[in-house]
């Protein structure tokens, strides 16, 4: 036991596979990420380090912004993810209620693992949640329960590093390409080749994580989204995204 560092580095229906694949060797902005703390007791501790500041600050939840937009995310949002997997691998109470703000936002929850980040698990909504109740809900679902991945273990706990992304600002765009890679997070809706209308979505940092350009971006999201036809110019026309 000892005290909790916590590093700062820079999605009610449940939508996974936010976060795309980490490359390997060949081959979620996130809000925060943290490395894992040593919890006391599960309690948070008055003591922490954070990083520089790299994170930026979200408007409000409705979207508005001010002259003066105040910072949202924190790394204590990582940090009470971190607590709250703790104590649930460990069997004990949950940790006590945050102190930062407990106003809704859309988010999700990402953890990967060892030193070249491989993701596992990346689970959120786009429902507005509380945050306090939202981070706990989703910490556990993103780490237990995306299918792609095992659950996660108390023997992964200090090789985790965690982000919390916090989305605002959701626009409808008529055009496949009207968004920026390394600043929106994209979802889009299609018709499969069977006729199923699907989704499919990345947060802000996947396309620039995994150096893709807007076409590589929307081809892998589209596979993602299990459409398995051949891709054309036209097809893509057709998608709507939200950036």
């Amino acid at each position: 036991m000892g005290k909790r560092r916590c590093v700062s580095t820079t999605e009610n229906k449940p939508s996974s596979g936010c976060c795309g694949v980490k490359k390997p060797k060949l081959c979620p902005s996130p809000a925060g990420s943290v490395q894992p703390p040593v919890p006391h007791n599960c309690q948070p501790h008055e003591d922490k380090t954070v990083g520089p500041g790299a994170l930026t600050p979200l408007s409000r939840p409705n979207g508005i912004t001010s002259g003066r937009e105040q910072l949202v995310v924190t790394a204590e949002m990582g940090c009470y993810c971190f607590d709250v997997l703790y104590c649930h691998l460990h069997g004990f109470p949950q940790p006590r209620l945050p102190r930062f703000t407990n106003d809704p936002y859309p988010l999700f929850v990402t953890w990967k693992a060892g030193r070249d980040k491989r993701l596992r698990g990346c689970i959120g909504t786009f429902s507005a949640m509380n945050l306090h109740s939202g981070l706990r809900e989703y910490t556990l679902t993103s780490a237990l329960k995306d299918s792609r991945f095992p659950p996660l273990t108390r023997e992964e706990l200090p090789k985790l590093s965690c982000s919390v992304s916090l989305l605002t600002n959701f626009e409808d765009v008529g055009d496949f390409l009207d968004w920026e890679v390394g600043i929106h997070g994209i979802r889009i809706e299609f018709v499969n080749e069977k006729g199923v209308k699907r989704t499919a979505t990345y947060l802000p940092e996947v396309a620039k994580e995994q150096d893709w350009d807007h076409i590589q971006t929307i081809d892998s999201l589209l596979r993602k989204g299990g459409f398995k036809a051949p891709i054309t110019n036209e097809f893509r026309k057709s998608i709507k995204l939200t950036r």
